[in-house]
């Protein structure tokens, strides 16, 4: 299992629910943390309670449906030196819920690409280099489940498509110490799952979080995080590496 004390970590939407949660759980582990939110003074309180924890931790902004910012975002990062060795691509965004689903406005697509799949793979791809050259990553992008739901077309094609391009681009990474892989947080009781949602947002850790300790080479995953609901990290990061190189 990777140990993370002293490592680097960007966490996407760190200023609440499952990325807040993530944020709180690496920093008690040690790890270093790039806290990312729309407004930087959103994550005021995750870095504070994150420096009380020992680390080093910073924040940075960026609207994700505007690729000008992620790569001023990314250039950011650079500036002050930080070599991540982690990343969470936790944020999200659910357009829309559209019961006359025949009338789905070509919008709902293009914002639900630009957040969900263009802006977690231009990080991706911003990053990766400096990973390989490195010898060592950690990317878990985060997905969903939602299917057979046309009323959400935009939102789960935006996340099937995260899948595709996840699992392509991480097998040029298979047998390497830089893996990327997906987690499936399940239906949570988040800003964006709603008040009707099943499961409680910490329900989902540390399942969220096994695609940055798994150790085993293997890439293109989806670990669903309910799978793992009530175990240790020790106990998840085994069970997790027991899964299929590609799902």
């Amino acid at each position: 299992m990777v140990n993370v004390k002293g490592k680097w970590a960007l966490i996407t939407g760190a200023s609440r629910g499952i990325g807040y949660l993530s944020a709180i759980f690496m920093a008690k582990l040690g790890c270093n943390l790039v806290l990312h939110s729309r407004n930087a003074q959103h994550c005021e309180k995750v870095l504070n309670e994150v420096k009380a924890l020992g680390v080093e931790a910073y924040t940075v902004e960026a609207e994700l449906s505007d690729m000008e910012q992620v790569e001023k975002m990314c250039c950011e990062i650079d500036k002050n030196g930080t070599k991540l060795d982690i990343i969470l691509n936790n944020a999200g965004l659910q357009i829309a819920y559209r019961t006359e689903y025949l009338t789905t406005p070509a919008s709902d697509y293009d914002i639900s690409f630009k957040v969900n799949t263009t802006a977690p793979m231009m990080i991706c791809y911003h990053f990766l280099p400096g990973m390989k050259e490195r010898g060592f990553g950690r990317i878990v992008n985060t997905t969903s489940g939602i299917d057979l739901e046309p009323e959400q077309a935009g939102y789960s094609g935006a996340k099937a498509a995260l899948n595709k391009v996840t699992r392509d681009l991480g097998l040029k990474y298979e047998g390497t110490d830089v893996m990327m892989n997906l987690t499936d947080p399940g239906w949570c009781r988040t800003d964006l799952g709603g008040p009707k949602a099943p499961n409680s947002p910490e329900s989902a850790l540390p399942g969220v979080l096994v695609g940055a300790f798994v150790d085993d080479k293997k890439n293109g995953r989806i670990f669903s995080a309910q799978e793992f609901s009530g175990m240790t990290l020790e106990e998840a990061v085994a069970k997790a590496e027991k899964q299929n190189g590609v799902y």
